[in-house]
């Protein structure tokens, strides 16, 4: 057998962007229960089930393959566009276990989920910073390297308090979350330099644009967990509509493309500008709830539509094969 094409072998971390996703789903379904009612929180149950589910049997793929293929896995680590997506599983696991104190409680598998994906998320944020020492040479920081995926490895920082606050970690929360502040409009600055210097990102990581929505409307929901002023909420979520409004104007191009799991880029940052939207409906203007309900349908459909094409994927056998091109090289080639 030729294990270059063998499936396994290429389940990258990047496939965790499907956990986020649904977990993202499931809080704004959940923030959605003061306008629907139980059904929502219904809802939120199912797919923070379905979230789980999920991540439970990538971990088990994703460690049979460090096993049967570890110059694989070595790969997403000194790749010099897709290491920060080493970052999904600590996301993920954050998200989980705010989906499953929002829903549950305070349970011990929240605290053990939070305490692990907090710790994890810090130790990737070190190590991705201590690449960029390298500087451009030995898989340091490279203009083909900044993508949005840096979001997700540095500023992700910021989600730490969604579960970490109402479970009683309120200092360590606040020391991550300051970790992800400092960050965020560092790691936006390099994008808008990168873009200036050698122009946008690879053709196939245009859907990953979405994820700059995905800090403001984070660090609008912690703001009003903290219980800041309303207007700092507010602030942020004009950020994010304003992200979401820039990255559309790549979306009819990255339509262009072949499905790929970079698509789930999406979906985490849509369904948290949702669950920002319900959150403030709630003490604002009536139509603004309206706007929440109505970004709640888009966000289910759209994580829908993810969903069925990547079932639709798998089993055509589309999405888990080596890339034709690799992918710093068609970042260059774009340059």
């Amino acid at each position: 057998m030729n294990t270059n094409v063998t499936p396994l072998r290429h389940l990258a971390a990047g496939w965790f962007s499907c956990v986020m996703g649904l977990c993202g789903l499931a809080l704004a379904w959940h923030r959605a229960a003061p306008l629907m009612g139980a059904m929502a929180d219904a809802a939120a149950l199912v797919l923070g089930l379905l979230a789980g589910a999920v991540f439970i049997v990538l971990t088990g793929f994703y460690m049979l393959r460090r096993q049967r293929y570890p110059q694989a896995a070595l790969e997403d680590f000194r790749h010099p566009v897709r290491h920060p997506l080493v970052a999904t599983l600590p996301v993920s696991l954050l998200l989980l276990a705010a989906v499953t104190e929002s829903l549950l409680g305070p349970t011990m598998l929240a605290h053990s989920l939070w305490m692990l994906g907090a710790t994890w998320q810090f130790a990737v944020t070190l190590w991705v910073l201590t690449r960029w020492l390298r500087g451009n040479v030995q898989g340091g920081l490279t203009w083909a390297g900044v993508t949005p995926a840096l979001i997700l490895s540095v500023v992700g920082n910021v989600l730490v308090p969604l579960a970490g606050l109402p479970l009683g970690y309120a200092e360590w929360s606040a020391a991550q979350f300051g970790l992800g502040l400092f960050f965020w409009p560092l790691v936006v600055l390099l994008l808008f330099v990168r873009i200036a210097i050698t122009g946008m990102w690879s053709e196939r990581l245009l859907p990953s644009t979405f994820i700059t929505v995905a800090p403001p409307a984070a660090v609008g929901l912690v703001a009003l967990q903290w219980g800041a002023p309303v207007l700092l909420a507010w602030m942020a979520w004009g950020v994010a509509l304003l992200f979401l409004v820039w990255s559309t104007a790549v979306f009819r191009r990255s339509l262009t493309q072949p499905f790929s799991i970079t698509f789930w880029a999406l979906s985490f940052p849509l369904t948290a500008f949702c669950a920002l939207t319900l959150r403030l409906g709630g003490g604002g203007p009536a139509w603004f709830s309206a706007l929440g309900m109505m970004l709640l349908a888009l966000s289910t459909l759209v994580v829908a539509a993810l969903a069925l094409a990547t079932v639709k994927g798998l089993r055509s056998a589309s999405l888990l094969v080596p890339e034709t091109v690799p992918l710093i090289n068609a970042t260059l080639a774009e340059y």
